[in-house]
């Protein structure tokens, strides 16, 4: 069994790298972000709690972050193990993590501030099915329109200069000491987020001494 925690700043490319992960490893996971956007796209009274905090430009309460996670985890359908993005934020949830869980790995996907605000104001998100665009480097055949629906491509309202300024000072005010804490137990790897997908996923796996991803 195998369990890694994925930290990297908006932008880093955590969602892909944990899923190309997961999906060669059969580990399952684990995204909060994920869950929070299924609540607000469901309009559940804690999808109205998460909008109003992320058109804030605010990262969702630590309490709130731990309980969602701590009641995925305990769903216990992760045979094989799991990876976990966007968890943990701050200290105490790391150390939550570190007191429950025997953690294989925390990966720590390096990416300078410059490069997040050039890669987070080029997304874009589909209002029909949820598909991810980045104009950079996967832009839609028809401009602004998804090429699986054809629904509309709109700019979270988290995404402007002002909400990002705000995220990525608290990202590193509270995450910075979290991955201090893990290096003091020789968790972390770190992984030039800069480069191509497949080069970063690749990167990972010899940093952690796992198998190579499969030729596509």
């Amino acid at each position: 069994m195998r369990k890694y925690v994925i930290v990297g700043v908006q932008g880093s490319g955590k969602g892909t790298q944990s899923l190309l992960l997961a999906r060669d490893l059969d580990l399952v996971h684990i995204s909060v972000g994920d869950i929070f956007r299924w609540h607000v796209q469901h309009h559940t009274k804690l999808g109205a709690q998460v909008r109003r905090i992320m058109a804030a430009g605010e990262l969702v309460g630590d309490d709130l972050v731990e309980k969602v996670v701590r009641d995925r985890l305990e769903l216990h359908d992760w045979n094989f193990g799991f990876v976990v993005e966007g968890f943990p934020r701050n200290r105490r949830q790391a150390e939550f993590f570190l007191e429950s869980y025997d953690l294989d790995g925390v990966i720590h996907l390096d990416l300078p501030d410059v490069e997040v605000r050039r890669r987070v104001l080029a997304r874009r998100l589909c209002a029909g099915c949820g598909m991810d665009y980045n104009l950079i480097a996967d832009r839609p055949e028809v401009e602004g329109r998804c090429d699986v629906c054809g629904g509309e491509l709109f700019s979270r309202e988290d995404d402007t200069e002002e909400a990002l300024a705000e995220r990525l000072r608290i990202y590193h005010e509270k995450t910075d000491p979290v991955l201090e804490l893990f290096r003091r137990k020789e968790y972390v790897v770190t992984v030039d987020a800069r480069a191509g997908i497949d080069e970063v996923q690749r990167n990972l796996r010899l940093k952690l001494g796992l198998p190579l991803p499969r030729a596509s």
